[in-house]
Protein backbone atom coordinates (compact mmCIF):
# COMPACT_ATOMS: atom_id res chain seq x y z
CA UNK A 1 0.00 0.00 0.00
CA UNK A 2 1.44 3.34 -1.09
CA UNK A 3 1.08 6.13 1.45
CA UNK A 4 0.48 9.56 -0.15
CA UNK A 5 3.01 12.32 0.42
CA UNK A 6 2.16 15.78 1.73
CA UNK A 7 4.30 18.70 0.58
CA UNK A 8 5.03 21.02 3.50
CA UNK A 9 5.35 24.79 3.20
CA UNK A 10 9.15 24.46 3.03
CA UNK A 11 9.00 21.97 0.16
CA UNK A 12 9.80 18.91 2.28
CA UNK A 13 7.65 15.84 1.56
CA UNK A 14 6.22 13.86 4.47
CA UNK A 15 4.27 10.58 4.31
CA UNK A 16 0.66 11.35 5.23
CA UNK A 17 0.43 8.38 7.58
CA UNK A 18 3.09 7.59 10.15
CA UNK A 19 3.66 5.36 13.15
CA UNK A 20 3.44 6.75 16.68
CA UNK A 21 5.90 5.27 19.16
CA UNK A 22 4.80 6.77 22.49
CA UNK A 23 4.72 4.15 25.26
CA UNK A 24 5.39 1.13 23.07
CA UNK A 25 7.29 -0.05 26.14
CA UNK A 26 5.51 -0.16 29.49
CA UNK A 27 8.00 2.18 31.17
CA UNK A 28 9.53 5.46 30.06
CA UNK A 29 13.06 4.65 31.08
CA UNK A 30 16.46 4.35 29.44
CA UNK A 31 16.81 0.65 30.12
CA UNK A 32 17.96 -1.86 27.49
CA UNK A 33 14.79 -3.84 28.17
CA UNK A 34 12.49 -0.93 27.30
CA UNK A 35 14.50 -0.05 24.22
CA UNK A 36 14.29 -3.64 23.05
CA UNK A 37 10.48 -3.60 23.33
CA UNK A 38 10.36 -0.38 21.33
CA UNK A 39 12.76 -1.77 18.72
CA UNK A 40 10.59 -4.86 18.23
CA UNK A 41 7.48 -2.69 17.76
CA UNK A 42 9.24 -0.40 15.29
CA UNK A 43 10.61 -3.38 13.34
CA UNK A 44 7.08 -4.79 13.06
CA UNK A 45 5.85 -1.43 11.76
CA UNK A 46 8.63 -1.33 9.15
CA UNK A 47 7.61 -4.82 8.04
CA UNK A 48 4.01 -3.59 7.71
CA UNK A 49 5.15 -0.84 5.36
CA UNK A 50 5.57 2.22 7.60
CA UNK A 51 8.37 4.60 6.68
CA UNK A 52 7.36 7.63 8.80
CA UNK A 53 8.15 7.33 12.52
CA UNK A 54 7.28 9.79 15.29
CA UNK A 55 9.12 9.88 18.61
CA UNK A 56 10.04 12.50 21.23
CA UNK A 57 12.70 13.25 23.79
CA UNK A 58 10.12 12.88 26.57
CA UNK A 59 9.12 9.40 25.39
CA UNK A 60 12.63 8.22 26.39
CA UNK A 61 12.55 5.75 23.51
CA UNK A 62 14.64 7.34 20.76
CA UNK A 63 17.35 4.69 21.21
CA UNK A 64 14.79 1.92 20.74
CA UNK A 65 13.34 3.60 17.66
CA UNK A 66 16.81 3.95 16.16
CA UNK A 67 17.61 0.33 16.96
CA UNK A 68 14.41 -0.91 15.30
CA UNK A 69 15.09 1.10 12.15
CA UNK A 70 18.71 -0.03 11.99
CA UNK A 71 17.65 -3.67 12.17
CA UNK A 72 15.49 -3.22 9.08
CA UNK A 73 18.60 -3.00 6.91
CA UNK A 74 16.93 -0.28 4.85
CA UNK A 75 18.89 2.86 3.99
CA UNK A 76 18.39 6.01 6.07
CA UNK A 77 16.73 7.86 3.18
CA UNK A 78 13.85 5.35 3.24
CA UNK A 79 12.60 6.81 6.52
CA UNK A 80 11.04 10.09 7.61
CA UNK A 81 11.98 10.65 11.26
CA UNK A 82 10.34 13.09 13.66
CA UNK A 83 11.31 13.89 17.23
CA UNK A 84 10.19 16.58 19.64
CA UNK A 85 11.94 18.91 22.05
CA UNK A 86 11.48 17.89 25.68
CA UNK A 87 9.74 20.31 28.05
CA UNK A 88 12.86 20.54 30.20
CA UNK A 89 15.00 21.63 27.23
CA UNK A 90 13.49 24.97 26.17
CA UNK A 91 16.49 27.15 27.03
CA UNK A 92 18.53 27.81 23.86
CA UNK A 93 21.65 25.97 25.07
CA UNK A 94 19.50 23.01 26.06
CA UNK A 95 17.82 22.98 22.66
CA UNK A 96 21.13 22.28 20.93
CA UNK A 97 22.45 19.89 23.58
CA UNK A 98 19.31 17.79 23.61
CA UNK A 99 18.97 17.82 19.83
CA UNK A 100 22.51 16.51 19.40
CA UNK A 101 21.63 13.74 21.87
CA UNK A 102 18.52 12.96 19.81
CA UNK A 103 20.66 12.46 16.70
CA UNK A 104 22.97 10.17 18.68
CA UNK A 105 20.05 8.22 20.13
CA UNK A 106 18.48 7.66 16.73
CA UNK A 107 21.82 6.91 15.08
CA UNK A 108 21.37 9.50 12.33
CA UNK A 109 23.18 12.63 11.16
CA UNK A 110 20.08 14.60 10.23
CA UNK A 111 16.48 14.67 11.43
CA UNK A 112 13.60 15.14 8.99
CA UNK A 113 11.29 17.03 11.35
CA UNK A 114 11.85 18.52 14.81
CA UNK A 115 8.91 19.85 16.81
CA UNK A 116 8.61 21.95 19.95
CA UNK A 117 6.53 19.50 21.95
CA UNK A 118 4.57 22.06 24.04
CA UNK A 119 4.57 25.88 24.15
CA UNK A 120 4.57 25.95 27.99
CA UNK A 121 3.24 29.54 28.17
CA UNK A 122 3.34 29.52 31.98
CA UNK A 123 6.98 28.40 32.21
CA UNK A 124 10.33 29.95 31.22
CA UNK A 125 8.82 33.39 31.70
CA UNK A 126 6.42 32.62 28.88
CA UNK A 127 9.32 32.79 26.42
CA UNK A 128 8.89 30.04 23.84
CA UNK A 129 10.02 32.48 21.13
CA UNK A 130 13.73 32.18 22.00
CA UNK A 131 13.24 28.41 21.97
CA UNK A 132 11.86 28.65 18.45
CA UNK A 133 14.80 30.81 17.36
CA UNK A 134 17.24 28.23 18.73
CA UNK A 135 15.45 25.49 16.81
CA UNK A 136 15.63 27.63 13.66
CA UNK A 137 19.40 27.69 14.06
CA UNK A 138 19.48 23.90 13.79
CA UNK A 139 17.60 24.05 10.50
CA UNK A 140 19.84 26.81 9.19
CA UNK A 141 22.83 24.54 9.82
CA UNK A 142 21.20 21.67 7.94
CA UNK A 143 20.86 19.43 11.00
CA UNK A 144 17.11 19.15 10.50
CA UNK A 145 15.18 19.40 7.24
CA UNK A 146 11.96 20.84 8.59
CA UNK A 147 10.78 22.56 11.79
CA UNK A 148 7.42 22.52 13.45
CA UNK A 149 5.51 22.77 16.68
CA UNK A 150 3.08 20.66 18.64
CA UNK A 151 0.11 21.65 20.79
CA UNK A 152 0.28 25.26 19.56
CA UNK A 153 -2.97 27.21 19.64
CA UNK A 154 -3.71 30.25 17.50
CA UNK A 155 -2.05 32.75 19.87
CA UNK A 156 1.09 30.61 20.16
CA UNK A 157 1.39 30.32 16.39
CA UNK A 158 0.77 34.00 15.79
CA UNK A 159 3.38 35.00 18.34
CA UNK A 160 6.30 32.96 17.01
CA UNK A 161 5.51 33.90 13.42
CA UNK A 162 5.15 37.61 14.22
CA UNK A 163 8.28 37.80 16.37
CA UNK A 164 10.60 35.65 14.24
CA UNK A 165 9.15 35.66 10.73
CA UNK A 166 9.60 31.88 10.61
CA UNK A 167 6.47 29.85 9.93
CA UNK A 168 6.35 26.27 11.24
CA UNK A 169 5.87 23.57 8.65
CA UNK A 170 3.70 21.42 10.95
CA UNK A 171 1.54 21.76 14.05
CA UNK A 172 0.96 18.39 15.67
CA UNK A 173 -2.26 18.71 17.68
CA UNK A 174 -4.98 16.61 19.24
CA UNK A 175 -7.66 16.00 16.60
CA UNK A 176 -10.29 13.26 16.46
CA UNK A 177 -14.05 13.01 15.84
CA UNK A 178 -14.92 14.13 19.38
CA UNK A 179 -12.47 17.07 19.33
CA UNK A 180 -12.08 18.86 16.00
CA UNK A 181 -9.84 21.62 17.44
CA UNK A 182 -11.45 24.10 15.04
CA UNK A 183 -9.58 27.27 16.04
CA UNK A 184 -6.12 25.71 15.78
CA UNK A 185 -7.18 24.12 12.50
CA UNK A 186 -8.23 27.52 11.12
CA UNK A 187 -5.03 29.22 12.34
CA UNK A 188 -2.89 26.59 10.62
CA UNK A 189 -4.83 27.05 7.40
CA UNK A 190 -4.29 30.83 7.55
CA UNK A 191 -0.51 30.38 7.84
CA UNK A 192 -0.13 27.40 5.49
CA UNK A 193 0.90 25.08 8.34
CA UNK A 194 0.19 21.36 7.88
CA UNK A 195 -1.78 19.65 10.65
CA UNK A 196 -0.59 16.38 12.12
CA UNK A 197 -3.25 14.62 14.18
CA UNK A 198 -2.09 12.86 17.32
CA UNK A 199 -4.50 10.74 19.36
CA UNK A 200 -6.39 10.37 16.07
CA UNK A 201 -8.79 7.88 17.66
CA UNK A 202 -9.29 9.96 20.81
CA UNK A 203 -7.40 7.49 23.00
CA UNK A 204 -9.80 4.83 21.64
CA UNK A 205 -12.78 6.77 23.01
CA UNK A 206 -14.48 6.89 19.60
CA UNK A 207 -14.21 3.22 18.72
CA UNK A 208 -17.62 2.28 20.12
CA UNK A 209 -19.48 5.35 18.87
CA UNK A 210 -22.77 4.13 17.29
CA UNK A 211 -22.51 6.47 14.29
CA UNK A 212 -18.98 5.33 13.53
CA UNK A 213 -19.87 1.66 14.08
CA UNK A 214 -22.72 2.00 11.56
CA UNK A 215 -20.49 3.68 8.97
CA UNK A 216 -17.80 1.04 9.47
CA UNK A 217 -20.35 -1.73 8.97
CA UNK A 218 -21.48 -0.26 5.65
CA UNK A 219 -17.91 -0.10 4.33
CA UNK A 220 -16.85 -3.45 5.75
CA UNK A 221 -14.02 -1.73 7.63
CA UNK A 222 -13.03 -1.24 11.25
CA UNK A 223 -13.97 1.96 13.06
CA UNK A 224 -10.27 2.82 13.28
CA UNK A 225 -9.94 2.58 9.49
CA UNK A 226 -12.98 4.84 9.02
CA UNK A 227 -11.61 7.48 11.39
CA UNK A 228 -8.12 7.41 9.88
CA UNK A 229 -9.63 7.77 6.41
CA UNK A 230 -11.70 10.73 7.67
CA UNK A 231 -8.45 12.39 8.77
CA UNK A 232 -6.57 11.74 5.54
CA UNK A 233 -9.43 12.77 3.24
CA UNK A 234 -9.44 16.13 5.00
CA UNK A 235 -5.75 16.58 4.29
CA UNK A 236 -4.29 15.90 7.71
CA UNK A 237 -1.14 13.92 8.43
CA UNK A 238 -2.06 11.22 10.93
CA UNK A 239 0.04 9.31 13.47
CA UNK A 240 -1.78 6.23 14.82
CA UNK A 241 -0.10 3.95 17.34
CA UNK A 242 -0.65 0.29 18.05
CA UNK A 243 1.42 -2.54 19.47
CA UNK A 244 -0.46 -5.16 17.43
CA UNK A 245 1.01 -6.13 14.04
CA UNK A 246 -2.43 -6.96 12.60
CA UNK A 247 -3.67 -3.47 13.43
CA UNK A 248 -0.47 -1.92 12.09
CA UNK A 249 -1.28 -3.53 8.73
CA UNK A 250 -4.93 -2.52 8.96
CA UNK A 251 -4.19 1.12 9.79
CA UNK A 252 -1.84 1.64 6.85
CA UNK A 253 -4.20 0.01 4.32
CA UNK A 254 -6.78 2.81 4.25
CA UNK A 255 -6.07 4.41 0.90
CA UNK A 256 -8.06 2.00 -1.28
CA UNK A 257 -11.49 3.41 -0.40
CA UNK A 258 -13.08 6.83 0.11
CA UNK A 259 -15.80 8.10 2.43
CA UNK A 260 -18.70 9.99 0.91
CA UNK A 261 -19.30 13.68 1.56
CA UNK A 262 -22.27 12.74 3.73
CA UNK A 263 -20.22 10.33 5.81
CA UNK A 264 -17.46 12.91 6.29
CA UNK A 265 -20.10 15.39 7.47
CA UNK A 266 -21.63 12.85 9.85
CA UNK A 267 -18.24 12.28 11.46
CA UNK A 268 -17.60 16.03 11.65
CA UNK A 269 -20.89 16.36 13.55
CA UNK A 270 -19.58 14.17 16.40
CA UNK A 271 -17.45 17.08 17.69
CA UNK A 272 -18.13 17.73 21.40
CA UNK A 273 -16.16 20.93 21.85
CA UNK A 274 -13.89 21.18 24.88
CA UNK A 275 -15.70 18.22 26.46
CA UNK A 276 -14.23 16.03 23.74
CA UNK A 277 -10.61 16.87 24.55
CA UNK A 278 -8.70 13.86 25.89
CA UNK A 279 -5.26 15.42 26.46
CA UNK A 280 -4.02 18.46 28.38
CA UNK A 281 -4.91 22.01 27.37
CA UNK A 282 -1.85 23.77 25.89
CA UNK A 283 -2.83 27.04 27.57
CA UNK A 284 -2.22 25.59 31.03
CA UNK A 285 -0.07 22.49 30.54
CA UNK A 286 3.18 22.92 32.48
CA UNK A 287 4.61 19.43 33.06
CA UNK A 288 8.39 19.06 33.02
CA UNK A 289 10.09 15.66 33.44
CA UNK A 290 11.11 14.92 37.02
CA UNK A 291 8.93 17.76 38.31
CA UNK A 292 6.10 17.25 40.77
CA UNK A 293 3.32 17.27 38.18
CA UNK A 294 1.26 14.64 36.35
CA UNK A 295 2.79 12.89 33.35
CA UNK A 296 1.16 13.69 29.96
Amino acid sequence: MTVPMIILNDGVEIPQLGFGTMDLADARDDSPESHEVTAVGVAAAVAAGYRHFDTAQMYVNERGVGLGLARSGLPREEFFLTSKLGNGNHRPDDVRRSFEQTLTNLGVEQLDLFLMHWPLPTLYGGDYVSTWRAMAGLADEGLVRSLGVSNFNRDHLNRIITETGRVPSVDQIEVHPYFANHDSFAACAEHGVAIEAYSPLGHASVLNDPELVEIAHRYGRSVAEIVLRWHTQQGRIVIPKTKTPARMAQNIAIFDFALTVDDLAAIDALHKGEDGRRGPNPETFAWVPNADAPKP
